[in-house]
């Protein structure tokens, strides 16, 4: 396809009947197709991308806001793609600078694998920290965390989302209102009838994905996550931060293994929102 295609082919909103092309797009560039966290994307953020003329997409990248509608307060950029057969032709440039100009004075996050930092550190985002991915089949043992965790029932989204409000640095709600429906599992901890955390385990391939995880503590994340693996027979993915070291020695005392490591980036502000110490995965790092 011509370059001056690239450069002037319209960037368009997606929506869910662009599903089946965007897990196309994963399948493409050799990711797994995601449908369920394509389909979750499209409808709690926007979905950005630009059409191949002989059929699917030739690009495409999902946007979450956080925080008032008129006015967000942070958006998070994820699940940026170009098909290989146009890739390094300088798509990728044009549809992040597309965004970049849309949201205006909006801050921006992103979670940059090591082949897509270089060309964020060119439009502007700075690295400001890292998540670590972790993955394998849980073994319970050793003494067990002290929170007490249960299943999260309609009564506790109220103070699930106060809580992670809190803690995020920013209003959630399309995105922590869709996790019963999302998610598998949903389970918070609690102590004299207060919620001090909360956590998700949500399909993906073959895994269940814990995220988000925010906790008052390390035993508490701890308890959250040995409840959510006792509750599924599949292995377990998560991100999390890397100043969290006592969690991730832990989950790998457990037997979980390191995967890969992303840089945190913003874009806009020179750190993320709230309380990074009880922030210890998102729920995925295209939505932060």
């Amino acid at each position: 396809m011509p370059t001056p295609f690239l450069a002037s082919a319209p960037i368009r909103r997606l929506t869910l009947r662009d599903l089946t092309a965007c897990a196309d797009l994963s399948e493409d560039r050799g990711w797994p197709r995601e449908e369920h966290k394509w389909g979750f994307l499209l409808t709690a953020g926007q979905g950005y991308g630009i059409d191949d003329p002989d059929g699917g997409l030739v690009a495409a990248c999902t946007v979450t806001e956080y925080g008032p509608h008129e006015r967000p307060a942070l958006a998070a950029v994820g699940m940026v793609l170009v098909a290989e057969r146009h890739a390094r032709r300088g798509v990728g440039r044009r549809l992040m600078r597309h965004l970049v100009a849309a949201l205006g004075t909006v801050p921006l996050t992103l979670h940059a694998t090591p082949y897509g930092r270089p060309l964020y550190e060119e439009l502007g985002f700075k690295v400001t920290g890292e998540a670590e991915m972790v993955r394998g089949r849980f073994v319970p043992g050793g003494p067990e965390p002290k929170p007490f965790t249960r299943g999260a029932t309609a009564e506790d989204l109220p103070a699930i989302l106060r809580l992670d409000e809190e803690v995020f640095g920013a209003d959630r709600t399309p995105i922590v209102t869709r996790l019963p429906a999302f998610a598998d599992q949903l389970r918070v901890a609690e102590e004299d009838g207060r919620i001090t955390g909360y956590a998700a385990a949500w399909p993906n391939m073959d895994t269940h994905v814990v995220g988000p995880l925010i906790a008052r503590d390390t035993e508490t994340a701890k308890a959250l996550i040995g409840s959510l693996a006792a509750h599924t027979d599949r292995p377990l993915r998560t991100d999390i931060d890397v100043r969290h070291e006592e969690l991730l020695a832990w989950v790998k005392e457990h037997g979980l293994s390191s995967v890969a490591a992303n840089a945190v980036m913003s874009y806009g502000i020179t750190e993320l929102p709230g309380d990074w110490t009880r922030r210890f995965a998102p729920l995925t790092v295209a939505a932060g």
